[in-house]
């Protein structure tokens, strides 16, 4: 293997043989005015007359300019980042008789997007093209037909190392890439970036799984469970771009700080179309004013809340009182009582949404008027029977029998009404729980009750049971062990006849219903058959760091296997008790300590401590950003609530009081699971200050 670090000078070449780098940096020049010869095509495009109206032209125009967009080349950011020479044409590996020398010495540049030349051949393929795969999956063992893989090291948009595996040669040995390492280890600053150079082979496997089937991701810190599930995205939209532009695809994240952190991977990865929102998001119908209890909100969350509102939804509809008498002209025609309940009890055991039923109610009714037409010599039509069911009479009989829900009303009544509540939750809550989730003060109207965020979600079902939510082609969601039961399932509908990459680590799940187990997550989802990978090779955080967090494992998630961090790196954690009144001023002087490195640093600390922790840095000069805001040269600290930290990841980070994080929490293990998030945070380095004893499970 060669290998040329970014900070050193390239191996000299061989006498009289063409220098390796300038050739290199040579196809990089003739990519980069390949692609601004792209983009100039793009934009020299005349659409005046290939449409026929100017809604057809605005919708054209932009679609050009998403193409714009996508072609842009963006200064620090590689075009290419590695190179494949394959032994023979790639598809005729297996061929048991090639054609000798039939593409033999093929090289293909693997980058983020594909490039052409004027000619149309291609000067960089994109990393999800097929050819490509042989770029994260080849090795010494199985070298995929690959006679040379060569990766590139870049400072800034430079190019200045290159690095060779010799794959198919059985006399070099295999051996860890040390530009991958240093990519890896580069510093973060600004939003999260993409990990397209660095996939490893069992996370490729999961990116470039198919569109039809699930697949849930269990991933400890640093795994790269995240950017996995975002590089999946992009690949599935490569591979199946045309149903999923119909489709339509969408990324749930827990909090907006967690979204724009990632905000930025997918758009350099050409893809703009993909709507990014958290669950709250999604439920948005009411506005959220109020915030539950531990009690209630549990309650609220669990899936047998489904139940109740379908119940109390059904009572809605009652049997008719008598029967519907249409007049048309002279003629009078009547349907029995009998006939309308049997219509009724047929409408409801079909399982259909109570919209959907409703509409259906009016069509039998003329049906049956219709018939009784037919039978009296007439010949009715469409028109006839449609105007049947709009009927005066039979539009009344519809309304008392089946009469129109509002779901938000019906949340209110259920949470305001004891005796309604109690009527459908018999059976299925108990009278403490049904207590838990009454309102003490029951509301006006819609607009004047103060909704949590779990009544939001119950307003959610209730819209899905009157009428069926649009579901989308692939849906990710992360950090999925924080969400309720009612959660996983207004998420489902949001991918009831689509796919989805479900992302999470079930030793950090925060909430009082986090998700004991995938299969139970799964089911509330709606995707019983989702195929569970578990990810544990841990990129992300030093092995001192994650082997000091992983201490608190058994007692947070017992038989979870803890991560095996790749990265080793002496001195990475620092662990120092401190008197209280010197705590602050500790802390402080951590972070500068930090701050002299390149990168950025995280302040974590229990929600209470944010507010002292703020003035001092106030006081201190220190300037410092909030979680999700962009650092960049001139700020580099980020002060970071415990509560906001998942997901999450700085170059440095300090993490004040354990004990107070654990103790922010309403139960000791939830407490130890929002630490076990904050000490997985750190890149480079972590430093944990204490006045308090650390909790006993850290030793």
């Amino acid at each position: 293997m060669s290998s040329t670090p970014p900070e050193s000078a390239p191996p000299p070449a061989a006498p009289g043989s063409p220098d390796p780098l300038a050739l290199e940096r040579a196809h990089l020049a003739a990519s980069r005015a390949a692609l601004r010869g792209m983009r100039d095509d793009v934009e020299s495009l005349d659409i005046k007359d290939v449409t026929a109206n100017w809604v057809n032209a605005a919708a054209l125009q932009h679609q050009i300019e998403l193409r714009i967009k996508a072609l842009a080349d963006l200064a620090h950011t590689p075009l290419f980042f590695g190179r494949l020479d394959f032994l023979r044409a790639p598809g005729t590996a297996d061929d048991p008789d090639p054609d000798p020398g039939a593409g033999a010495g093929e090289v293909f540049y693997v980058g983020r997007r594909h490039v052409h030349d004027a000619a149309g051949d291609p000067m960089v393929i994109d990393w999800r093209a097929r050819v490509s795969q042989a770029f994260y999956r080849a090795s010494k063992k199985d070298p995929m037909d690959i006679g040379l893989r060569r990766r590139f090291g870049y400072t800034g948009g430079d190019l200045t190392a290159y690095e060779d595996e010799r794959l198919s040669d059985p006399a070099e040995e295999s051996r860890t890439s040390a530009l991958l390492q240093r990519e890896i280890e580069r510093p973060r600053v600004g939003p999260m970036r993409d990990i397209v150079a660095t996939i490893q082979p069992e996370q490729d496997e999961i990116v470039r799984g198919g569109l039809s089937g699930t697949v849930c991701v269990q991933g400890g810190p640093g795994t790269g469970k995240t950017a996995v599930g975002l590089h999946r995205v992009a690949y599935l939209l490569y591979a199946h771009r045309e149903r999923l532009a119909r489709t339509g695809t969408l990324v749930i994240g827990p909090n907006r700080s967690f979204l724009q952190y990632i905000e930025q991977v997918l758009p350099a990865l050409g893809e703009l179309r993909v709507r990014q929102a958290t669950v709250a998001d999604l439920v948005a119908h009411v506005e959220v004013r109020a915030t539950d209890g531990p009690a209630a909100a549990l309650v609220k969350g669990d899936a047998r809340m489904a139940e109740v509102l379908s119940r109390a939804l059904r009572s809605y509809v009652s049997a008719p009182a008598g029967p519907v008498v249409v007049v048309r002209g002279s003629r009078r025609w009547r349907v029995p009582a009998d006939e309308l309940t049997a219509m009724v009890d047929e409408l409801r055991a079909r399982g259909l949404r109570y919209g959907a039923a409703r509409e259906a109610l009016p069509q039998r009714i003329a049906h049956a008027v219709l018939v009784r037409m037919e039978q009296s010599g007439e010949a009715p039509d469409d028109r006839v029977q449609d105007a049947v069911a709009r009927d005066r009479a039979v539009k009344a009989l519809v309304k008392e029998v089946w009469p129109p829900v509002d779901p938000a009303k019906l949340v209110l009544r259920l949470l305001s009404d004891a005796e309604f509540l109690a009527e459908h939750a018999e059976g299925l809550l108990s009278g403490e729980e049904q207590r838990a989730v009454l309102w003490e003060r029951p509301a006006r109207g819609v607009r004047s009750a103060r909704w949590s965020a779990a009544d939001a979600v119950l307003v959610d079902e209730a819209r899905d049971l009157v009428e069926r939510t649009q579901s989308l082609g692939h849906v990710v969601l992360d950090e999925a062990q924080d969400l309720s039961p009612m959660q996983y399932r207004a998420v489902g509908r949001r991918c009831s006849t689509g796919s989805a990459t479900v992302l999470g680590d079930l030793a950090q799940g925060t909430t009082p219903w986090a998700t004991p187990r995938w299969s139970e997550a799964l089911r509330h989802l709606g995707k019983e058959d989702a195929v569970v990978e578990e990810l544990t090779a841990g990129f992300r955080v030093p092995r001192e760091v994650i082997a000091y967090a992983s201490r608190l494992l058994p007692s947070i998630a017992p038989g979870l296997a803890a991560v095996e961090s790749v990265r080793e790196a002496p001195g990475s954690l620092v662990v120092r008790e401190v008197p209280q009144e010197e705590l602050t001023g500790a802390v402080l002087a951590a972070c500068a300590r930090a701050l002299e490195h390149a990168g950025s640093t995280g302040l974590i600390a229990a929600d209470a401590r944010i507010p002292a922790l703020a003035a001092a840095l106030d006081a201190a000069g220190t300037p410092y950003l909030a979680p999700g805001e962009e650092t960049g040269p001139g700020t580099r600290l980020t002060l970071v609530p415990a509560s906001l930290a998942k997901g999450l990841e700085y170059d440095f980070v300090v993490l004040d009081e354990p004990a107070a994080v654990v103790g922010g929490e309403p139960d000791e293990r939830t407490g130890l699971r929002r630490l076990y998030v904050a000490l997985t945070r750190a890149v480079s380095g972590l430093t944990v200050l204490h006045a308090r004893p650390l909790p006993d499970t850290l030793g």
